[in-house]
């Protein structure tokens, strides 16, 4: 019980956890308003804003609220975020986007009566655009310094 204990007073965990789960409902509430409601927004990658930036930020902006700038426990959690964010920029928005050429694709042979090897569509909410991912750092920025200034 001392271990749930402690993690649930870290507030460097509590603020990614935090962060991450604001930018999860936010994400499906603004998917449900554009296009109706999809319950694997809850829990899937891709979309607005980027849950993955908003957990790193967040872990880094405690860790830096906690410790300081100077410390080892900022620059590890800064680096995180930074490399974190580059990735769902970069790598894996990509990803998304070959995702959806390569299902447009199928569909295409598939129209044609060709046969198609494959069992299903390839996911194409991966990846990030860079307003996504810098709405959930400002979000993930915002959930730190609300709960260390506040709550911690």
């Amino acid at each position: 019980m001392n271990f749930l204990n402690a993690v649930l007073h870290n507030p460097l965990f509590m603020s990614a956890v935090t962060g991450w789960f604001l930018a999860q409902v936010l994400k499906t509430l603004i998917h449900m308003y554009l296009y109706g409601f999809d319950p694997e927004r809850l829990f899937g990658s891709g979309g607005m804003p980027s849950s993955h930036s908003a957990t790193v930020c967040a872990l880094a902006t405690a860790a830096g609220w906690e410790y300081g700038g100077g410390s080892f426990q900022f620059a590890i959690c800064a680096i995180l975020a930074i490399v974190v964010m580059y990735d769902a920029r970069g790598v894996r928005r990509e990803t998304g986007l070959q995702a959806q050429v390569i299902n447009e694709m199928m569909e295409f042979f598939q129209n044609m009566g060709k046969p198609i090897s494959y069992q299903e569509k390839l996911k194409e909410f991966v990846g990030h655009t860079p307003m996504q991912v810098l709405v959930g750092a400002i979000l993930g920025v915002c959930v730190a310094l609300i709960y260390c200034a506040i709550l911690g």
